[in-house]
């Protein structure tokens, strides 16, 4: 289940060119497994970062799945938590077998 749900994060890592990085930004979408988020910094997919939940100072080590092309100097990408955490957005995301009710 995806939520749009823009949340305050950090990132950090090493760009493309082996450099160290930290970017503060904000989710565009999140769910259980990770979010798709607006990045300046390049990055590669299949590299990881860690992210940083600024409002509950959690961090979590992603993995890059998605990387879209740049628009006004960012890219759109998808990353996925290595270890899954349901709790790290500190939103109650539906069961998996939740089914919108149809009218």
């Amino acid at each position: 289940m995806r939520v749009l749900l823009s949340v305050p994060i950090t990132v950090m890592g090493k760009n493309t060119s082996n450099q160290e990085f930290e970017e503060e930004t904000r989710t565009l979408v999140v769910n259980a497994h990770g979010a798709l988020i607006s990045l300046a910094a390049r990055v590669a997919a299949a590299q990881e970062v860690t992210l940083a939940n600024k409002a509950t100072q959690h961090t979590q080590k992603c993995r890059i799945v998605y990387v879209g092309t740049a628009q006004a100097g960012k890219a759109q990408m998808g990353i996925e938590f290595v270890k899954p955490s349901r709790t790290f957005w500190q939103i109650d995301f539906p069961p998996d077998d939740w089914v919108v009710p149809e009218d």
